[in-house]
């Protein structure tokens, strides 16, 4: 038996950033820290070969709080953190638009541009009931289904009718008839929520060693799976631990599951994303970090390319293809149209591929709904009534950024060290 004062589920950032905040406020407390998998990290793990650095995804720090950017940077000297004003595309009909699509509509050819402006004039009214009559009612048809409707759907591998109005919260840039009619004018260029984002050159990975710094050894290997709220003690396959508190980023369901409180699982819905990292043997295009592909006929949503962060000299992309829960992909299938698709978008040309990597992220974008927000906000006031805290993307089923992650555990350290 191990007795601790703070158990902390999940080694990502949410977990770790919890366990720094903690540590900071109550010092004298303890904290053990269990990570299900052999390495911590959680999607932020990155991955080398062959010269290349890739993560499990693009995960790029976009900060808007200064105390939390110089709070992790004191703890990385040495390491080459760049921030890097955000070019990001969006490949239209062979043509690439500034993203985001609905404050560029002036760059689309004439007459579609007058279609766009005529129908977020003439955009129906009414209470939006779903995050895809909300885009009709907001920014008409024409915006809605040249990028908006057929990308998201991609992204998120469901009907955009089934989410929730407020599905993407303040990462959805809204735009009305002002803004557009604005951003027409030379020199002018909207960016959206992530104007700029920050890269250490040792990928995403150099921000979980920041967090880190100051901790104790996480038990990786460890997964929690049961949790008696009676008693409070958590079961691993290595002991049991009593706890005074949990906090979780673990995915609200599983969390819910192994703590034995009834609930809906069948709410949770979400995508998966598969990512393949491809690295060549030269460089590609300059000039651009990401770009967003809508044609459904085209297998991936994004690609972006790490290369032009560090402006090194061979291409390095990482390419996501939104998948639904449940599908098992076919790795090598995948891959060769991928290659194919690449070649079809002038993206890669006459390039060998000379090193590669693949990872499913499941889940990855929660599908939040009327029902989903319900039983969140359900099982999350049950859980915290009984000392146990669920935060993060996946602990809160929501859609937010890293830094978000770590405002959420600050702010939950802070009230809790106050009772």
């Amino acid at each position: 038996m191990t007795d601790v004062d703070v158990l902390v589920l999940g080694a990502g950032i949410s977990g770790l950033g919890f366990a720094n905040w903690w540590r900071e406020l109550r010092p004298a407390e303890s904290v053990l820290v269990c990570e299900a998998d052999a390495e911590v990290g959680g999607y932020c793990k990155t991955v080398q070969r062959a010269g290349f650095t890739w993560d499990y995804s693009g995960h790029f720090f976009h900060f808007k709080d200064p105390s939390i950017e110089a709070w992790l940077r004191a703890r990385m000297p040495g390491q080459d953190v760049r921030t890097i004003e955000r070019i990001a595309k969006i490949r239209y009909a062979g043509r690439d638009i500034d993203f985001p699509f609905q404050k560029h509509i002036h760059q689309l050819p004439l007459d579609e541009f007058l279609e766009c402006l005529v129908e977020l004039y003439f955009r129906p009214e009414g209470h939006a009931h779903s995050f895809g009559e909300m885009l009709y009612q907001r920014l008409g048809k024409g915006i809605t289904e040249k990028f908006l409707r057929p990308y998201n759907e991609k992204l998120y591998a469901t009907s955009l009718d089934s989410l929730d109005v407020d599905a993407m919260g303040r990462f959805f840039p809204h735009a009305d008839i002002a803004d557009i009619i604005g951003n027409m004018r030379p020199g002018v260029r909207q960016h959206g929520y992530n104007a700029t984002f920050t890269y250490p050159e040792g990928g995403a990975i150099q921000y979980v060693h920041a967090l880190l710094r100051d901790l104790p050894p996480v038990a990786l290997g460890e997964p929690v799976t049961k949790i008696d709220l009676a008693t409070k003690t958590a079961t691993t396959p290595k002991r049991e631990i009593r706890y005074r508190r949990i906090v979780s980023s673990a995915p609200l369901r599983a969390l819910a599951r192994i703590a034995g409180v009834p609930h809906d699982a069948s709410v949770f819905t979400s995508n998966q994303v598969l990512v393949f990292n491809l690295g060549f043997d030269r460089k590609g295009a300059r000039g651009v970090h990401w770009m967003y592909f809508p044609d459904r006929a085209t297998s991936f949503y994004r690609v972006g390319w790490y290369d032009n962060i560090f402006d090194t000299d061979r291409m390095s992309l990482y390419v996501e293809i939104g998948l639904p829960d449940g599908a098992t992909p076919d790795i090598a299938a995948m891959r060769a149209r991928v290659l194919e698709d690449l070649r079809r978008e002038h993206i890669v040309t006459d390039h060998q591929l000379v090193a590669e990597h693949h990872v499913v992220m499941d889940p990855a974008y929660c599908h939040i709904t009327k029902a989903s927000l319900l039983e969140t906000a359900r099982l999350k006031d049950l859980l915290a009534e009984q000392d146990v805290h669920s935060v993060g993307r996946y602990g809160g089923w929501t859609y937010c950024s890293i830094e978000d992650n770590l405002l959420e555990t600050r702010a939950l350290a802070t009230t809790l060290a106050r009772g």
